[in-house]
């Protein structure tokens, strides 16, 4: 049998093997091509938009790339390289492994081998990621217009979605850190329309077990009203809204502090919150920063970056570094063993920091140096005064 006859039966066995759901995979090899980085190339069946296609991983001397292609442009893809840039190529189904090659005078061989393989799983191209939330049957997403009646997330809703899901991964670790049984009052400052409250107490109750109380401070009667009417036609007997401000919540007897976005030093009343009531966690993602920002603009110190805050871009990212780094110190003050890092990414909200104090007594920390680092941080930037400083008296 010729070289083409031999090329001609083996493309018609990839063909016939795709309707027939026993195509496996392919690999090819002995690369003698014009690419000096190529070495060799993969290929799996793959779904997008429940579209069947086949994937082509390149392997590279330094790097691997994906292209996909439609069915018949992969065969014939496939039968291209067999013919013209790779010696070898290793063809499994479900049955049998085939395995079509070049011999040194440029003849090609078949040799097959009977093998049993289960059938692949069909991939999707974008695999779904795994949330802690799981969409279904969640009265207070359908209420909050994340999702329909059947538990598909919205289109407009999906980047909320992935925002409340990423908000409960991070806190999860944080939460499995503190004693079993302790755990049992939440608060959540500034909680707005709730969309994370909710879903902490979700996750807190129907997944960790965990019989814990949230709460929800919001200042708006309105949004009050209408999360305490989600909670109830939810059946969350634990979760509760009320109206009021930051500084009048008695935060007294509570594990979990949390406040999200409250804006400049209502990120400080929070903390002073928690620090007040020896919460176990306080977690904050602050925003804005204008209470420092202000000070460093009117103090204009001289010093060795002043060439970067004459930019209005630079002070601001500066005050918010500063005024983040100052509160950090200060929980460390108060026996909090202290983190800070990336909270959600930009797609869906640039207010990305996140700052976790976890309260433990073996955390020993020398105050007086503390103190000082925050006298000459102040000095350094022109800062009269930090908010939450005040409110702790140190």
């Amino acid at each position: 049998m010729s070289n083409q006859s031999i090329l001609q039966e083996f493309h018609k066995q990839l063909a016939d093997s795709i309707p027939a759901n026993v195509f496996v995979k392919i690999s090819l090899g002995n690369y003698q091509g014009n690419d000096k980085e190529l070495k060799n190339v993969y290929v799996r069946r793959i779904k997008i938009k429940k579209v069947e296609m086949l994937s082509f991983t390149y392997r590279n001397k330094t790097r691997d790339i994906v292209k996909n292609f439609s069915i018949e442009d992969g065969l014939t893809r496939i039968s291209h390289f067999i013919s013209n840039d790779f010696r070898i190529c290793t063809f499994f189904s479900t049955e049998k492994e085939v395995i079509v090659e070049h011999d040194k005078k440029g003849v090609i061989t078949v040799r097959v081998r009977m093998i049993k393989i289960e059938a692949p799983v069909m991939l999707s191209h974008d695999k779904e990621k795994k949330r802690l939330i799981k969409p279904a049957g969640k009265t207070y997403l359908q209420e909050l217009k994340i999702t329909d009646a059947n538990g598909a997330v919205y289109k407009n809703a999906q980047d909320k979605y992935k925002q409340i899901n990423q908000y409960v991964a991070l806190l999860d670790p944080l939460i499995r850190t503190l004693p079993a049984g302790k755990f049992k009052k939440v608060v959540d400052m500034g909680s707005g329309k709730g969309y994370l409250t909710f879903a902490l107490y979700d996750y807190l109750v129907n997944v960790l077990k965990i019989n814990a109380s949230v709460t929800g401070v919001e200042y708006r009667q309105d949004l009050v009203d209408l999360c305490n009417k989600i909670a109830s036609g939810s059946n969350f007997k634990g979760l509760d809204f009320v109206q009021g401000s930051i500084e009048e919540y008695d935060s007294e007897g509570i594990n979990l502090l949390i406040a999200l976005h409250a804006c400049d030093t209502a990120t400080d009343d929070a903390i002073y919150k928690g620090i007040k009531g020896n919460a176990e966690l306080i977690v904050v993602a602050p925003c804005c920063h204008k209470q420092i920002r202000r000070q460093m603009e009117k103090g204009k110190v001289a010093n060795e970056l002043d060439f970067l805050t004459k930019y209005g871009i630079f002070l601001e990212r500066q005050a918010e570094m500063v005024t983040d780094g100052i509160r950090a110190q200060i929980l460390e003050y108060f026996g909090y063993k202290t983190k800070v890092f990336e909270f959600i990414s930009d797609a869906h909200t640039p207010k990305n920091v996140l700052i976790v104090g976890v309260k433990t007594k073996d955390h020993a920390v020398d105050k007086a140096v503390l103190l000082d680092k925050i006298k000459r941080t102040k000095e350094y930037f022109g800062i009269e005064y930090h908010h939450l400083e005040t409110l702790v008296q140190i």
